[in-house]
């Protein structure tokens, strides 16, 4: 497991993780982090119930796994949002 630099990576690294529609795969991209790390690191911060809760979110959903996705990926993004720090991804697609 890569080491997580700064506190702001890590409450990222969980945001990413909740989000249904981020695929573990654009965690890796950015932080270099495999499903299982993640997995690791939930465990670690979240409270155990929390845990719980997002395992069975996210067991099986198909849109965490680039491989499975029913859909094209493409990044939908409000003209409203702005744009996050630190986001290579999003930086990357400009």
């Amino acid at each position: 497991m890569a080491p997580i630099k700064k506190n702001h990576d890590l409450d990222r690294i969980i945001e990413m993780a909740w989000e249904d529609r981020t695929p573990f795969d654009a965690i890796k991209l950015q932080f270099g982090l495999e499903e299982n790390d993640v997995r690791i690191l939930m465990r670690k911060h979240l409270k155990p119930n929390s845990f719980i809760l997002w395992r069975k979110r996210v067991k099986g959903r198909k849109t965490k796994h680039l491989k499975v996705r029913g859909f094209k990926s493409s990044s939908f993004r409000c003209s409203r949002q702005k744009v996050i720090s630190n986001n290579k991804i999003t930086k990357s697609k400009k």
